[in-house]
This record gives structure tokens, sequence and C-alpha cells, in this order.
């Protein structure tokens, strides 16, 4: 009963962003009386530290914000605040490492500590990168982190995930065109914004097309914006869309395209046309080599194909080895939607899928495998570089001694932003 009434009451406070006073308040008077450390990291985040005398952790993480969306379930257990509501699933989440941490407060030893991680800001600016930042998980020797997310696509409690790509890399593709405004009538004196960003789409769109069928990819815009009245040239226009992509590779083949095309148009058209990506996410890829360890242990559901959203949990694998996992609930609302619920007996799998690991995984594979190279990113150049490296350094001197044959997990990879070069430093 534990595992419902804590999704039922954090389904109730639902708070976004980093602003989680509430949320932060019931999760710490859940953990606070189990034996295990408590610490925030970075802002609004909390972790729990179960110690078991091992040299290496596993971490499991759960995302706390809700959406700015009006809850219409009518849910005896509803949300208390108007306009917000857990409408991707989050309090489940939560509820799920919960009862993980009152499982492992009842074990004597396992092969690994264990660090719960509860994120903030998934929803919105991606707080998964700022806890990676602080150099928890080198502090904490964690090997290997797990997520997962309820999936209303998949039956009620089946446990899916897949190697490689799962989810996608995204960023929002944002065109801004300035042109000459004139009237139709003397449009030889003006410089057509409307035409200039109509030809980039369509341009844009015939360019993603010719990329091989095989490869996942997508670049959609769903705003356009042009022009004050029909018998006037627009002085300014602006597109909004969004690329995603699961290989590197194929996302910056498409994102120089865009760029090209804007300085052939830009040129041609007489117009200024500014095209901007945001950061966005990274791809969700899971290490097969940790898959197929976790599938030895529980019987998932292989995906036969990723999925083009996005998820944070992918910064945590650019730092460590991680695994994630969709646990169905399905038939449900879609996530996001003022509807949005679910069978709360789903939660228990998702319990027992992460009690598995914690206590099932007694080997990981090799320390010498490249999954499990630490990833720092840059964006201040190589000073910037420089930093982080001391800032890592400094954080393996100050850990108690470990045996020399395994100092290899310290290894660093540093990718640097946004090139995305990847410099390897040795141990």
């Amino acid at each position: 009963m534990d595992l419902i009434s804590d999704r039922r009451a954090l389904h109730r406070i639902p708070e976004l962003d980093r602003d989680l006073p509430e949320t932060l308040g019931y999760l710490r008077s859940v953990l606070e009386p189990l034996p295990c450390l408590l610490f925030s990291p970075a802002k609004s985040a909390l972790c729990a530290f179960f110690d078991f005398g091992q040299d290496h952790s596993l971490a499991f993480r759960a995302d706390m914000d809700a959406l700015p969306v009006a809850e219409e379930t009518g849910l005896p257990f509803a949300s208390c605040h108007p306009g917000r509501m857990h409408a991707c699933g989050h309090d489940g989440h939560m509820a799920i490492v919960l009862e993980l941490a009152r499982r492992l407060a009842r074990q004597r030893s396992l092969p690994h500590n264990v660090l719960l991680v509860f994120q903030p800001a998934e929803e919105t600016t991606g707080g998964a990168r700022a806890i990676c930042e602080t150099g928890v998980f080198a502090q904490y020797r964690t090997r290997a982190i797990f997520g997962l997310h309820l999936w209303p696509d998949l039956p009620a409690g089946v446990l899916a995930s897949m190697p490689g790509g799962m989810m996608c890399r995204s960023s929002e593709v944002t065109l801004s065109v300035t042109g000459q405004r004139a009237h139709v009538a003397r449009a030889s004196l003006g410089r057509d914004a409307l035409e200039a960003a109509a030809r980039w789409y369509l341009a844009a769109l015939d360019q993603e097309r010719q990329l091989p069928p095989g490869e996942p990819r997508l670049l959609k815009f769903g705003r356009f914006q042009a022009g004050t009245v029909r018998n006037a040239l627009a002085g300014s226009a602006r597109l909004e869309g969004t690329l995603r992509a699961f290989r590197d590779p194929v996302f910056d083949r498409l994102r120089n395209t865009l760029e090209t095309l804007a300085e052939e148009i830009a040129a041609d058209s007489g117009c200024s046309l500014n095209l901007t990506f945001s950061e966005g996410y990274p791809a969700v890829w899971n290490p097969p080599e940790l898959l197929a360890q976790v599938e030895a242990l529980w019987p998932l559901t292989r995906m036969d194909r990723p999925v083009l959203i996005t998820e944070d949990f992918s910064w945590y694998q650019r730092y460590l080895p991680g695994l994630f996992f969709f646990l169905g609930c399905g038939p449900a609302p879609a996530l996001h939607s003022p509807g949005f619920q679910f069978d709360e007996g789903v939660l228990s799998r998702g319990v027992d899928l992460f009690a598995r690991i914690a206590l099932g995984i007694y080997h990981m594979p090799g320390q010498h495998h490249p999954f499990f190279n630490t990833v720092i990113t840059c964006h201040h150049g190589i000073d910037g570089i420089i930093d982080r490296c001391i800032i890592q350094i400094t954080q393996i001197a100050q850990m108690p001694a470990v045996d020399p044959d395994h100092w290899d997990i310290f290894s660093k990879n540093i990718l640097c932003s946004p090139d995305h070069r990847t410099v390897t430093a040795g141990n």
C-alpha cells in the first residue's frame, strides 16, 4: 500500500521545473527514517545513498517535475494545484524509487552500494545535466544508472527496452527572415520575406527526404508566421520546428544542410535569414552489453524500433553507462494529456525490476569496456576542458584507495560541445 499511497500523495502536489518544495518535502519525509545519506547535489535535486560497504555503486533515477496542464481525470486524488498536473507519470516514477528505497533499507548486504537520484526539470531545461556536472557519480564510484518511463503504447506491466538508439536527439529549429515590406503593386522595391522562408522550408524538407529511408530522423515545422496584410510583401517571417535523429552524423548533416540553404537563399533573395538551433537533449543510447546483463536477470521485451521523442536521461549516458526502460501502462490516455491516468498495479513491476538489478548484477562489464568511461561535456573550449579535467582528477584523488587494476574505470572521454569533438585522455 505504501507504493500506491506514495503515488497518490505525489499526484496531488504537482510542481514545475525546479520549484518543488512540496515534492521534496514529501520525499524527505519518506527517506529520512531509512538508513541512507540524504543530500542535494544540485538545485532542487535529492539523492539518497545506501552504503553497503562496497567499492562501487549503481544508481536509479526518478524525475520529479509535473506539467502546466489542467487535470481532467476526475480522480479522488487529483491535483490540488490548478493548472498543474502529473500528466507524464513522474509521480509513478518517484513512487517506484521510493519503494525501492524501502526494500534497500531491509537489505543487510548487496554487491553494490546504491544511489537514488530524484531529478528536477526533466520537462523543461534538463535537470539531469546539472546533476552530472556536479561530479556526484565519480564521487560515489557509480558504474551504471537505470531509469524508466511509464508508456501507454505498451500493454500494462510490460517492460521493454532495446540496444543502441532508443530515443532521439532533438533540437528546436527557428528560422527568422528579414526582408523589406512593400505594396504588391511595387513589389520590385521590396524583398519578400514570406517567399524566402517558403523556399527555404520546401528545400529543407526535400533535403531531409533524400536521406536513406532506413535512417530514423524527423524534420517538421508546426508554426509559420509572415506579413500583416494580403496586399503587401511580408517584411518578416518566422518558421518554428524540430530536428530529431538518433545518430550524430545524421543530425549534423541535416543541420549543416539547413545552414547552407539559408545562406544560399539569403544571397539569392536579398533577405536576411537567421537560423538557430537549441541545444536540446542527446539521444538515449543503451549499451548492448549492459542490456544483455539485465536481460539475463529479467525477461524484457525487445522494442522493434526506436521512438522519435526525447528524454534527458540521455545526459546521464554521456557520463556513465545507463539503461532506460519503458513500463507499459496501456491502454491509457496519451502522455501530457489532461486525462492521463494509468493502472497503478503496473508500478510494482518497475520496483521489482529495479530491485532485481540492484540484487542481481554482481559483475558489471569489464572495466576496460568503453561504456565505462566518464564523459565530460564542456562549452568553453580547451580551457574548459582543462578545468573539467582538474575537477574530475581532484574528485578521484579524494576518494578512498582502489585496486590499481580498477583505475581504468576513471578514464575520461571529453565531449566538447557544440562541435561534438571527442578527446580521450589517459588514465
